[in-house]
């Protein structure tokens, strides 16, 4: 999976850090982290009223003996395989 990345906003700082994101293509994605466990989903708009639910896509997980409920956006990017083509007013 690789997805471009160009606006995300950070939903919830941490416990889990998450964020609303759209790629190049308008696709929206739901992103998050906890419990050592990164997710990337799909859906069609950021309305979780709306989702589909599912299983989650599990990512990548991380093995370092940190806190496991909080990562920054450009580490959770690196970890997913994600590319970050943010402009201004980036959150």
């Amino acid at each position: 999976m690789s997805y471009k990345i160009v606006k995300a906003v950070q939903t919830c700082l941490g416990y889990p850090s998450q964020w609303d994101a759209w790629t190049d293509s308008g696709q929206y994605l739901y992103l998050r982290y906890r419990y050592g466990c990164g997710t990337v989903e799909e859906f069609d708009d950021p309305d979780p009223k709306t989702w589909q639910m599912k299983p989650p896509n599990v990512i990548f997980e991380t093995t370092a003996d940190v806190d496991r409920g909080v990562i920054t956006l450009v580490e959770f990017a690196k970890c997913a395989g994600l590319t970050l083509t943010l402009g201004e007013g980036v959150q």
